[in-house]
């Protein structure tokens, strides 16, 4: 699972794949409950649009914004049929979190390290992701309180030559899934077949990962 993660600034990498600017406004570094720029495209329009989305998704029927903390990664094999993520999922809610690099628990040592992991070119990258928007319905409804949040969508990763080696030494190995930037248009119109043919790391950019001890903030 993937638990914070560091969001792109990179405005010319951003343009050239989206012909879109990014948002302003979020962290260094995210994790559940903070904002960062998130790609969606409508169904209707077809309009691409980057916006600022909290991490950690937050289903319309929640009373609160307290499940966040629970929400930020959705697991591939069951995302379809968890109460939390089914409605995002039927409803094809896609977008892709724009990425400099994400950290992981490695446990090499014997203890849990944080290592980061990033593309081998150190250029960003895109994470598929569900989308939702919810009201707290302590809100007046008329005004514009509405509340967009995302989670991570994750595959096993017991085979990829990186992601294996994160975790507990008995946990089930796992990994975001990271898009390629050919990608990026298919994820974002994809039909649930074309969905569930991309849920795999074969198509993963390069990945590098190393030790990282520091927290960014702010």
């Amino acid at each position: 699972m993937c638990i914070s993660f560091s969001p792109t600034s990179n405005a010319a990498w951003t343009q050239h794949h989206f012909s879109q600017d990014l948002p302003k406004g979020y962290p260094l570094e995210v994790y559940p409950g903070y904002l960062a720029p998130l790609v969606v495209k409508s169904h209707q329009s077809q309009r691409i649009a980057i916006g600022l989305a909290a991490f950690g998704l937050i289903p319309a029927w929640s009373k609160d914004k307290k499940i966040a903390k629970h929400t930020y990664n959705a697991r591939s094999e069951t995302v379809a049929i968890k109460p939390s993520y089914r409605s995002a999922w039927h409803e094809r809610r896609l977008g892709i979190v724009l990425v400099d690099h994400f950290y992981e628990p490695h446990y090499g040592s014997g203890r849990a390290q944080r290592w980061q992991i990033q593309q081998a070119d150190q250029k960003p990258f895109g994470i598929a992701c569900i989308w939702e928007q919810w009201q707290d319905s302590s809100q007046d409804k008329t005004t514009d309180a509405k509340i967009v949040s995302f989670s991570m969508l994750t595959i096993n990763a017991d085979q990829h030559p990186v992601m294996q080696q994160f975790h507990r030494p008995t946990e089930e190995k796992r990994t975001p899934l990271i898009l390629h930037p050919t990608q990026f248009s298919q994820w974002l119109a994809a039909d649930m077949q074309q969905i569930k043919e991309m849920l795999h790391w074969e198509a993963f950019p390069p990945l590098i990962a190393q030790e990282r001890s520091e927290i960014h903030v702010g």
